[in-house]
């Protein structure tokens, strides 16, 4: 797995909004949606968010390594991928894996990473994105894990909701500024860019009175030292 990023690419809390308790977010629980195919928490269009914020995630750069924890099969890896990035992504799930080189049209070769025993890596012939195949949580904490991997100029994008609702426990986990802070600001500049209450009737159904998607830029504190 490459050790150092250019870039993360939007990681999202968003998950599919439903009756289902953290707790119940097991490995298992994440196959099985895969699986049967329960993955409303996809979307088929590149995100709005991304789109919007992109130039701040590059600041100027080309041909930059993006990535993507907890990739599914978003579509936004063939998107960035497209515009001359590398992308790197790692994904449980072998079905998504393979729905999105399939998905996106893409042709690709699988293979066993050495020294990772159980882990594959599903990439492109030439190349341009590779996505893991294994549990990123087998490694360490994961905000730990992505402060390693930043290189140094690296550009964070983290997405996040928060919902007004305190004894809430459903999904998609609700993040707070303040969580956001604890995990990564010993280490990283944090910054808002976008907050937008995106409230809909299934949110309301929750007795919501707002549902706010947060988006922040992470960068390295040693890049300002």
């Amino acid at each position: 797995m490459s050790t150092e990023a250019d870039a993360v690419g939007k990681t999202s809390s968003r998950l599919q909004f439903q009756q289902c308790k953290p707790a119940d977010l097991t490995l298992e629980h994440w196959i099985a949606c895969w699986e049967q195919q329960k993955i409303g928490f996809h979307q088929d269009a590149v995100h709005e968010m991304l789109k919007k914020h992109v130039d701040v995630m590059l600041n100027g750069r080309k041909q930059i390594r993006i990535f993507f924890p907890l990739c599914g099969k978003a579509v936004d890896m063939k998107w960035l991928a497209d515009q001359g990035h590398t992308v790197v992504g790692v994904e449980l799930s072998e079905i998504a894996v393979k729905q999105f080189f399939t998905d996106q049209n893409l042709s690709y070769i699988q293979e066993p990473v050495p020294g990772m025993p159980g882990v594959d890596v599903f990439k492109t012939t030439e190349g341009q994105i590779s996505l893991f195949r294994c549990n990123i949580f087998d490694f360490s904490s994961y905000s730990k894990l992505l402060i390693t991997l930043m290189a140094k100029g690296c550009r964070y994008l983290l997405d996040t909701l928060v919902c007004t609702k305190s004894d809430f426990e459903g999904l998609p986990i609700k993040i707070s500024e303040a969580e956001t802070r604890d995990l990564y600001g010993h280490a990283c500049n944090i910054q808002l860019l976008d907050s937008s209450d995106t409230l809909t009737g299934k949110q309301k159904l929750w007795d919501m009175e707002s549902f706010i998607e947060e988006v922040h830029l992470i960068t390295p504190k040693t890049d300002s030292s």
